[in-house]
């Protein structure tokens, strides 16, 4: 039997992206499921919009275990969690960390290298480290959505910088990651650029004004996230609502 840490890895083709319309909670999951989802994935942006807090660790970790695990035991589909930095700059007080989040029965996570709470990004050998540290304590399976921030840190995006992109994600494949995550990856010749040179599947998110899924797929895009927008979207549609049934 398939079990759903292969389901769920093997729903990432280059060229055949995986749509992941990000959730928040249970009644967002079972939404989205009812919309035809093959997988879900949580987005920290809008856990912390729902629940009340900014975004950057702001939820505390004890309210992100519980609702991913909310979430999971209400679904049959796998399920990715947006886990930002694991609650962690230190290796293997993140590991530890994201030994819990697996322990939800999440399938896998989102892991970035912006320095949350302060300035840039963390060097690349430390975010190699924390990496490793998560893989010793999480298996093969657990699914390690390696992220960077670099085009999200800088206003233009150059073949320098795309340099930078693809050196931290043959790297992030190097130290076990299973999945690179580039959000603001935009231009078509870069998304083909990083996609050939990163051993690792391609995660870009469907920001507004981005490309369609058509040019995601021929550039070798094999996930494509939607981040904050739905739940922004749905809240200017009950903002709206709102609006018109009082006024």
């Amino acid at each position: 039997m398939t079990s759903k840490y292969e389901t769920f890895a093997a729903l990432h083709v280059p060229g055949d992206p995986v749509v992941l319309f990000n959730i928040w909670d249970v009644g967002s999951a079972n939404a989205v499921v009812a919309g035809g989802a093959r997988a879900l994935a949580t987005g920290s942006h809008p856990v912390a919009d729902a629940h009340g807090w900014p975004d950057g660790e702001q939820v505390p970790i004890d309210f992100a275990l519980a609702n991913a695990r909310r979430i999971v035991e209400a679904v049959e589909l796998p399920v990715t969690v947006d886990f930002e930095g694991a609650y962690s700059a230190d290796p293997e007080e993140g590991g530890r960390n994201v030994a819990q989040l697996a322990a939800t029965g999440a399938v896998g996570c989102n892991f970035e290298d912006q320095v949350l709470g302060g300035e840039g990004l963390h060097s690349l050998e430390l975010q190699c480290r924390r990496i490793e540290a998560i893989r010793r304590v999480v298996g093969e399976a657990f699914f390690i959505n390696a992220r960077t921030d670099l085009l999200l840190k800088n206003k233009e995006a150059d073949d320098a910088l795309i340099d930078q992109v693809i050196e931290r994600g043959k790297a992030f494949a190097d130290a076990g990651a299973s999945g690179f995550f580039v959000p603001r990856l935009g231009d078509p010749k870069q998304m083909e650029r990083v996609c050939r040179a990163v051993p690792l599947p391609v995660n870009a998110v469907a920001f507004p004004g981005a490309p369609p899924k058509a040019e995601w797929a021929a550039a070798g895009i094999a996930r494509i996230s939607h981040g904050p927008f739905p739940h922004r979207a749905l809240m200017a549609q009950l903002e709206e609502a709102a609006r018109n049934a009082i006024g």
